[in-house]
């Protein structure tokens, strides 16, 4: 068995068959294929991804990415099938564990545009040399010889399949066919809309989540945590939880008291059970009142504006918002006197490996990290809180566990996208922006007081949440000059970077005073920005969603459209929105229609989703979706009081266009999320004649 290994091309060069001592990062083949399956080619770059086939002609490629919803492995099994001529259906994209190197980072929006070049080389490589293969075998020039359907095929009819030849193929330093991936003139599944490779697993259960798993001797594991955020054990009274049946172990770790019991029931009713005396956090007095005043005051002054100019000025306030994953956080956790195994959902698996390691008193080598599907993320699984709480209760227990957080843990203990304060201010001159100032204040994580760790890996990967980039994004618009600052208020609250980031509220913001400057010098919202971006893309995906939303129609009293756009992640959005506030305090979006120029889409059918979901959330975080801090607490504790879009707010029509385009993929995860929130807005101003300040609506 073998894999290549070089500098600028792919060539085989050595064994794969040994174990992580001599081969860091290698993985174990799912299914006991590893012996039977040869590396055909593996990459040099930070991706080293490596193509398998099997004799069953199964081609495998373990994605250094986790799959948390987002359609990233269709993506990449998509590109691998396209470039290797083989069926998508015959295509698996298994997730690699934790490596010792290379990019696993799955984060800013970049999987795909990070993935796409690395993945079709690859198997526009491997394809090269199953050709080269079938061409020694069958003693015909290689340049005879078609693929397709995951086989080769001679022109006198001759046929084999990837898996015949993978062994002979792995052995090839020099194909005798060209290795560069296909142009885009010549995709056949590259830009079709195509279904999830896992969806029919998904609906029937059949897809394994953390929770699912079974392995050897993990027993449910729940913990009691603080009333208050930062709240500390002073005593425990565990005699009643531990003589309740089914209760193996009752153990303190750093966030509270863990219960590890027969069954989750089990766990639930100990943990009730138990008698804590808690110390208050350090944020017990404080409350959002006294937060968003403080958040106002740390808010830098706006310079002088040009003399003679008139001004159109506005606060903006956002409340603190949960990730709220619909899977909520689950790990396995094995950890012995020599090693630890954990297995869960991670976005940063190699951070997480070394936090793991270090809480635990395990060198590194010494840990291995399984990565699993998440049922959703939006920033969430950046963390790995419960993956070291579950390292560290299984170390004291003794015993592997299963360690999940209810929903209530997650609202009230888990990391959150942080609250924020805006002060804009636009100068305009003879009807025309002559400069643009934004600053804006955040609040930040306080470390020293939490004992949380930073995570450095994830603080240099993401847009720190406390420090948005200014000058702001206006650099879309032909505003003049653009000023600003940003400041920040140090808090013992477990932050986190949430979709899209600082861009959720800075964009936000910015597009509800696009709409409020062009009210000012008595201009149309569509027409003022199509005069004042500065971006062609951007021009256009306005003018597609104006054109296919019908901006300016005739709409009934209470009832009214808004328009927002966006750019980042080398690509652009631009959403429509119409709204129903008839009922001012219970708003209701029926119509959203958005468009995106994301370069290539690698599937269309993707990026349709990942829109509608960015729709869903700027639907929510507007109208109704935040956290409230009561005396050091957040109060919200499910989605009963975290209001969340459900499908009786959903938009009753949706429709996504996607711009054709040659471009290199850019960023689309994110991407909607500042355009979808702009519109719904802008929409609700216009149906109550109102100028809304503060974000959710409903604080």
């Amino acid at each position: 068995m073998v894999h290549s290994l070089a500098a600028t091309t792919l060539t085989v060069a050595a064994p794969l068959g040994c174990d992580s001592s001599t081969a860091a990062g290698a993985e174990d083949a799912a299914d006991g294929d590893r012996r039977a399956s040869d590396a055909v080619v593996t990459g040099t770059d930070e991706e080293m991804l490596v193509l398998e086939i099997t004799p069953a002609n199964r081609v495998v490629v373990r994605l250094p990415r986790v799959e948390v919803g987002q359609g990233v492995t269709t993506a990449v099994a998509m590109m691998i099938a396209e470039e290797l001529d083989a069926r998508l259906a015959d295509v698996d994209i298994p997730l690699a564990d934790a490596r010792d190197k290379g990019n696993q980072f799955t984060g800013g929006s970049s999987s795909v545009s990070s993935l796409y070049g690395p993945a079709r080389h690859l198997a526009a490589t491997a394809r090269a040399k199953l050709v080269t293969a079938a061409a020694r075998r069958w003693h015909v020039p290689a340049r005879t010889l078609r693929t397709r359907g995951t086989r080769v095929f001679a022109p006198d009819g001759r046929t084999a399949t990837f898996g015949s030849l993978s062994r002979s193929a792995a052995r090839i330093t020099r194909p005798a066919v060209p290795t560069a991936p296909k142009p885009a003139s010549q995709h056949r599944l590259i830009g079709r809309p195509t279904n999830r490779v896992d969806a029919r697993d998904i609906i029937t259960g059949k897809a394994t989540y953390t929770g699912d798993l079974t392995v050897a001797g993990a027993k449910p594991t729940v913990v009691a945590r603080p009333p208050t955020l930062g709240g500390k054990v002073l005593s425990v009274d565990s005699r009643a939880a531990r003589a309740m049946p089914g209760v193996h172990a009752v153990v303190q770790i750093d966030g509270g008291v863990a219960v590890v019991a027969e069954t989750f029931h089990h766990a639930f009713q100990a943990r009730d059970a138990l008698r804590i005396t808690w110390a208050p956090g350090p944020l017990a007095n404080l409350s959002d009142r006294e937060i968003r005043s403080r958040l106002r005051a740390a808010v830098p002054k706006l310079g002088d504006p040009p003399r003679g100019s008139a001004q159109t000025e506005a606060e903006f306030e956002f409340a603190f918002v949960s990730h709220a994953p619909m899977e909520v956080l689950t790990a396995v956790a094995d950890v012995r006197a020599q090693r630890a195994e954990i297995w869960f959902s991670a976005q940063t698996p190699q951070s997480a490996r070394e936090d793991i390691a270090s809480k635990v008193g395990l060198p590194v080598s010494k840990v291995r990290v399984h990565v699993v599907r998440g049922g959703g993320s939006f920033g969430r699984r950046l963390y790995h809180d419960a993956a070291i709480e579950a390292a560290q209760i299984s170390k004291k227990a003794r015993r592997p566990v299963k360690l999940m957080w209810s929903r209530a843990d997650d609202i009230r203990h888990g990391r959150m996208r942080p609250a924020s304060h805006h002060r804009i201010r636009a100068s305009h001159d003879r009807g025309r922006v002559v400069a643009f100032a934004h600053a804006t204040a955040s609040v930040s994580q306080s470390h020293e007081k939490t004992g949380l760790s930073t995570q450095g890996a994830v603080r240099s990967a993401v847009r720190a949440p406390a420090a948005a980039p200014l000058p702001s994004d206006s650099g879309l618009y032909d505003f003049g000059p653009l000023s600003g600052d940003s400041g920040s208020i140090e808090l013992a609250i477990p932050l986190g970077a949430w979709r899209s980031v600082d861009s959720g509220t800075v964009r936000t913001a910015e597009e509800i005073m696009v709409d409020e400057i062009a009210r000012s010098l008595g201009k149309d919202p569509v027409a003022f920005r199509r005069t004042t971006l500065r971006s062609k893309t951007v021009k256009a995906v306005l003018d597609k969603v104006a054109t296919a939303g019908e901006w300016g129609r005739t709409l009934p009293r209470g009832h009214a459209q808004g328009v927002a756009v966006h750019e980042e992640y080398g690509s652009c959005a631009a959403c429509l929105v119409e709204i129903d506030a008839v009922d001012p305090k219970n708003p209701r979006v029926t119509k959203v229609v958005m468009a995106a120029d994301v370069g290539t889409a690698v599937n269309p059918r993707g990026l349709e989703a990942q829109l509608m979901g960015t729709a869903v959330d700027g639907i929510s975080t507007v109208l109704s979706a935040g956290l409230h801090i009561d005396r050091g607490a957040v109060r919200e504790s499910s989605f009963t009081d975290f209001h969340y879009a459900r499908q009786r707010h959903a938009p009753r029509h949706f429709e996504a266009h996607i711009m054709p385009s040659r471009r290199e993929p850019g960023g689309a995860g994110e991407l909607g999320v500042p355009a979808a929130a702009g519109a719904v807005a802008n929409a609700y101003a216009r149906a109550t004649g109102t100028k809304p300040r503060r974000f959710p609506l409903n604080f």
